[in-house]
C-alpha cells in the first residue's frame, strides 16, 4: 500500500488539497475571506499549484525537468504566501494594539520577502555533483531553506505570544498550528531528501509529508468552521503592559 503511485498515494497527494479548495469556497461563503484574505489566497493558489503538478506527473505532460521547473517556480510563490501569513496571524494576534500591528505585520512581510530571495539564491548556486539531478536537488535546497524561515518565524509568534500574554482566537490560533505542524514536519524531511538520506525508500518521506498536510487542512477545518466558544470576560482593569506603551509611542509617531 505505501508504494509510490499506489492509491493511497493518489488520494494522499490530490485528497488534501480538494479539502483545501473547498475550506477556501466555504470561507467565502461565510465571508471569513475578509477576516484572512492572504491565507484564503494561500488556500486558492497551493489548491491550483498542487493540481498543476498532479496532472503533469500523472498524464504525464512535458519532460521531467519541466515538472521540476513548474514545481520550483510555484514553490517560490507559496513560499511568499506561506510567510506573509506569518505576518498575517502577527497583525490578528495584535490587532488590539493597531500601531504594533501595522508596524509589525508589514515587518514580517518584507523580511519574508527578503527571505524568500535569499532561500532562491541559496538553492541556485548550491554546489551540485556530478551524478545528482541538478534542479531537483536544488529545488530540495529551496524547499529545505523555506520551511526553515517558516519554522522561524512560527516559534517567534507562539513564543512572543508566550511572552507578552497574549490571547489567541480560535480561527489564528488553528491556522498557526497547522502551519507550524506542517512546516515542522516537512522540513526534518526535506532535510533528510536534502542531504541524500534513504535514497531507496524515499518514498515513505513523502508519504509522510503529504498524510501530516491532510492532518493540518482537517485541522484548518475544525478551527475556522466550528462554531466560536463563548467565554465570559473579566470586568477587573488590566495593568498596561509593555506592548500598550510600545503601541502608544508608535502612534504618536506615526502620527507626526
Amino acid at each position: 500500500m505505501l508504494q509510490p503511485h499506489s492509491l493511497l498515494w493518489h488520494y494522499l497527494w490530490i485528497g488534501p488539497h480538494v479539502l483545501q479548495a473547498a475550506l477556501a469556497v466555504l470561507l467565502w461563503r461565510r465571508g471569513l475571506h475578509r477576516q484572512f484574505p492572504v491565507f484564503f489566497t494561500y488556500l486558492v493558489y497551493g489548491a491550483a499549484e498542487e493540481s498543476i503538478l498532479y496532472v503533469m506527473d500523472v498524464v504525464p505532460l512535458g519532460s521531467v525537468t519541466a515538472w521540476w521547473v513548474v514545481f520550483s517556480v510555484g514553490l517560490i510563490i507559496e513560499g511568499l504566501f506561506r510567510l506573509a501569513v506569518v505576518g498575517e496571524l502577527f497583525f490578528h494576534l495584535l490587532r488590539s494594539r493597531p500601531a504594533i500591528a501595522k508596524v509589525g505585520g508589514r515587518l514580517i512581510s518584507c523580511m519574508s520577502a527578503v527571505f524568500v530571495l535569499l532561500a532562491t539564491l541559496a538553492a541556485a548556486y548550491a554546489p551540485v555533483d556530478s551524478h545528482q539531478f541538478a534542479i531537483g536537488y536544488r529545488a530540495y535546497i529551496l524547499q529545505q531553506t523555506l520551511y526553515m524561515v517558516e519554522c522561524g518565524l512560527i516559534l517567534f509568534l507562539f513564543l512572543f505570544t508566550a511572552c507578552f500574554k497574549l490571547t489567541w482566537d480560535k480561527a489564528t490560533l488553528g491556522i498557526g498550528l497547522g502551519r507550524g505542524i506542517s512546516s515542522s514536519v516537512h522540513l526534518a524531511t526535506w532535510a533528510v531528501m536534502a542531504n541524500g538520506g534513504l535514497p531507496q525508500s524515499r518514498h515513505l518521506l513523502d508519504f509522510l509529508n503529504m498524510a501530516t498536510y491532510h492532518i493540518c487542512v482537517l485541522i484548518w477545518f475544525y478551527y475556522l468552521l466550528a462554531p466560536q466558544s463563548s467565554f465570559a470576560t473579566s470586568a477587573v482593569h488590566l495593568p498596561e503592559n509593555n506592548l500598550d506603551i510600545w503601541n502608544r509611542e508608535l502612534e504618536r509617531l506615526l502620527q507626526q
